[in-house]
């Protein structure tokens, strides 16, 4: 994947936090040689949380967010520092920005608190120092967004803070060089205009990087495309979606599974996912499900979050059940009302966001599951589809 097309769940997320008029934005665009934010003496110019996604070297690919002042006040300052809490529950490296003229306050000892809370990774940015004269910090360390004095320095103490990268693969694992893995991929009314929906080419890609070969076929095409291929093949994995006419075009001793499954592993709560789903049997009149996308995208007649999984929940159990749905970085305080939560398989967030939700679920005592997960379940296969993980397939 090209440095433009590197996905936002894939980036290193650096969050700049600090009071209103400390300097954050100054300091995100001398950090970043761009102008991402507006600038200006006014208190609380920067509104809503503002991100931009860019190589910054020597980090590599990263998703820069400039917070709203943690200090903002009112209804409309409480509003955005929420804005700004929520953007922390994905921040990979924080950036406090303290004004060096001023020193740090109770805001700032604050969300040093949330830092280490949250176990994230921080630096202390003491600015303007321009103003009130270079120093040594013990915590921290003086810099100036006007004459981008230890910007460089800043950077590199960014960069040694980098997370480590995940050695997880999708699929690269399961499937050995030179062995054959097939990729059902329907094209329906919601699939995208010339192009595979972001999981699918991750696939393909991890399977390229295994030295494996990846052959896609429609739906309609898979059991013609099973025949030509003169050998087993090591692995199907499908569009969720399709479970149910696929599984029975698949051979039995031909190992099944799907993206979305694939993708809760990616992001470490395929387990969760497993466990979670037998909590479909436990649905009764009037209880409230949870859909939740880490994505926006326009909605077709027959959407998998709003129309398709609904319908299916309702079939299988047979109960009036309430639905409700979030999409992008929407996602509630307050998960007491639900019952279960079935989230799409997060290739659009990253995985301390991911985790994060999945954490929510817990603490709150509500099941949590996704969307390839809760699919195999109500198909009768979710058994089948974890044959690749023997030691998850003992839990079903």
């Amino acid at each position: 994947m090209s440095l433009n097309s590197t996905p936002s769940g894939e980036r290193v997320h650096i969050g700049f936090f600090g009071r209103r008029n400390a300097g954050k934005s100054s300091v995100v665009n001398a950090v970043t040689n761009q102008q991402i934010s507006v600038v200006s003496d006014v208190k609380g110019t920067t509104t809503d949380p503002v991100q931009k996604a860019m190589e910054l070297l020597p980090l590599g690919p990263v998703m820069i967010i400039d917070t709203p002042g943690f200090d903002d006040e009112g209804s409309l300052g409480e509003q955005r520092v929420k804005r700004t809490k929520q953007v922390l529950n994905r921040t990979d490296i924080a950036v406090l920005v303290v004004d060096g003229t001023v020193g740090k306050t109770a805001a700032d000892e604050e969300l040093i608190g949330i830092f280490r809370q949250k176990d994230i990774p921080y630096i202390v940015a003491y600015n303007k120092c321009d103003e009130s004269g270079m120093r040594d910090y013990e915590d921290g360390l003086a810099v100036s967004a006007v004459n981008r004095t230890n910007i460089n320095e800043l950077k590199e103490r960014m960069a040694r803070l980098t997370v480590a990268q995940s050695d997880r693969k999708i699929c690269a694992d399961l499937v050995g060089a030179g062995e054959l893995a097939v990729l059902v991929v329907p094209i329906d009314k919601a699939a995208p205009k010339g192009r595979l929906i972001l999981p699918q080419q991750q696939t393909i890609r991890d399977l390229l990087d295994s030295g494996a070969a990846a052959v896609v076929a429609r739906d309609s095409e898979l059991a013609e495309t099973l025949s030509a291929l003169g050998k087993k093949p090591a692995l199907v994995i499908t569009d969720s979606q399709v479970f149910g006419k696929v599984k029975d075009i698949v051979p039995d001793d031909v190992p099944l599974t799907s993206f979305s499954i694939l993708m809760a592993r990616y992001k470490g709560f395929l387990e969760t996912a497993v466990k979670g789903a037998a909590a479909i049997e436990n649905l009764r009149d009037g209880d409230t499900v949870l859909i939740s996308e880490g994505c926006t995208h326009h909605r077709q007649c027959d959407d998998i979050g709003t129309v398709k999984l609904p319908r299916w929940l309702k079939a299988h159990t047979g109960k009036d059940i309430n639905i409700e749905t979030t999409s992008g970085k929407g996602y509630p305080d307050d998960l007491s009302p639900f019952k279960l939560i079935i989230h799409c398989g997060g290739c659009m967030l990253n995985e301390r966001e991911m985790t994060y939700r999945r954490k929510s679920a817990e603490d709150s005592g509500v099941p949590f599951t996704n969307y390839g997960t809760a699919i195999a379940y109500l198909n009768g296969i979710l058994k089948r589809t974890l044959s690749v993980f023997p030691d998850l397939q003992k839990l079903v």
